[in-house]
């Protein structure tokens, strides 16, 4: 393989699925790209169950094809468990215009297809590469790297793009983390061989359960194409450390148990995977961008995993940060706060809005209640299926007002 080179215009770090689509897009415009990935492909990732607003910018990259074309499991909603209650929503049911369905993948495949696809394009990606150094004051900035032989390297470029994910390099290297106002938690996960013989079971909905009594418990399962699930529970710190057992998959199996309805769906099950772990996911950053670099995904920001927004943030601000970023190397005059910071924060607010009502029960209730209006579902729907930029959605539009009213009207009699 050829050296790497020692200029370029843009660097970018991480080649999962936002610098995949990012080094397409700018690739596709003309710049030099180099990405640099510490790692090798395929490698494991959680984020599994897509949204349907992905497959925008998957096509917007030239890699809807291959997607559509690898085998993943077909998705077109969610579903939602509580005790004996049972909801979902079809995504293709929804207020706002654009895909609704899409997949849910195993990470390890399908990160490695979208990198595949971006050097097919002719994207320059070097794997098993591990930045040091960053320097964005410079112009140009410069990237320092290690390769895996233990050979430093630096290369100089017009701008920084960082898709490191829950590495978050440049926040790291920059100083530009910020303690989360979330409250810690915690998530044990693995893959299981699920066996489930229920022909009731939606194998195209991801099933997100809720504990029978500690309604800030919840798992989730989503189904491969494959005969395998994506199997996990997220929970405070101190109540997983109470259900903790000799090893990380134990704990995992006692929480299961825990839930009757989710316990009898996977009776046959076989955990023959190593199980995981996630703490303190939850991160904030002081800004997103500055003259010559920009945070994408979860390298800037991270909320939760409960509505699977993870993907779509990271592929949505891979898409804008390339659109502002072609503007400003053809020599015209960007503000990347109000661009790029502002408008895909304000997705992520709404989806911080359901997060936090989740958890506060708020937005289980609306979830749960027996008798929703058609045209709110719709609302909600859109929302799931990641269209929370969509303005014209009046839940968009007023996160917190219409889910406190629609959760004042939902609450149980008794709360009432």
């Amino acid at each position: 393989m050829a050296s790497i080179p020692a200029q370029v215009d843009v660097v970018v770090i991480g080649a999962g699925p936002s610098g995949a689509i990012a080094s397409a897009l700018l690739h596709q415009k003309g710049y030099s790209v180099l990405v640099l990935e510490r790692e090798y492909f395929p490698r494991f990732s959680i984020g599994e169950s897509l949204l349907p607003q992905c497959m925008v910018y998957i096509e917007e990259a030239g890699m809807l094809e291959a997607v559509q074309r690898h085998g993943f499991q077909y998705k077109n909603g969610a579903a939602f468990g509580w005790k004996d209650r049972y909801t979902f929503y079809d995504f293709r049911d929804k207020f706002s215009p654009g895909p609704g369905t899409t997949f849910q993948v195993d990470r390890a495949s399908f990160d490695k297809l979208l990198a595949d696809e971006a050097t097919a394009q002719g994207v320059d990606i070097r794997y098993g590469h591990t930045i040091v150094s960053l320097d964005v004051e410079s112009d140009p900035a410069r990237v320092g790297y290690i390769d895996d032989q233990g050979k430093n390297g630096e290369v100089s470029c017009r701008f920084v793009l960082d898709a490191s994910g829950f590495g978050r390099v440049a926040s790291r290297l920059l100083d530009l983390e910020e303690p989360s106002d979330f409250p810690p938690r915690q998530a044990a996960f693995t893959h299981i061989d699920d066996h489930i013989d229920d022909p009731a079971f939606d194998r195209e909905k991801i099933l997100v359960t809720v504990h029978p009594q500690e309604r800030d418990i919840w798992y989730w399962l989503i189904p491969f194409s494959d005969g395998r699930c994506s199997l996990g529970v997220v929970a405070s710190e101190e109540k997983l450390a109470r259900r903790a057992g000799p090893e990380p998959l134990d704990t995992l199996q006692t929480c299961v148990a825990e839930a009757p309805v989710l316990a009898k769906l996977l009776s046959k099950a076989e955990y023959r995977y190593p199980s995981r772990q996630i703490t303190g996911y939850a991160c904030n950053v002081k800004r997103l961008a500055g003259d010559r670099f920009a945070l994408l995904g979860n390298a800037g920001e991270f909320l939760d995993p409960v509505f699977s927004s993870g993907v779509t943030i990271a592929m949505r601000s891979a898409s804008k940060a390339a659109a502002v970023l072609d503007r400003q190397l053809k020599g015209e005059t960007v503000d990347w706060q109000a661009e790029y910071e502002q408008p895909l924060r304000a997705g992520v607010d709404t989806f911080r809005v359901f997060v936090e009502s989740w958890y506060d029960g708020l937005f289980q209730d609306v979830i749960f209640f027996p008798d929703q209006a058609p045209s709110v579902r719709q609302m909600i729907s859109s929302i799931l299926a990641g269209y929370a930029w969509d303005r014209e959605n009046p839940i968009v539009a007023q996160p917190k007002r219409r889910m406190q009213a629609l959760g004042s009207f939902c609450a149980p009699t008794e709360a009432k």
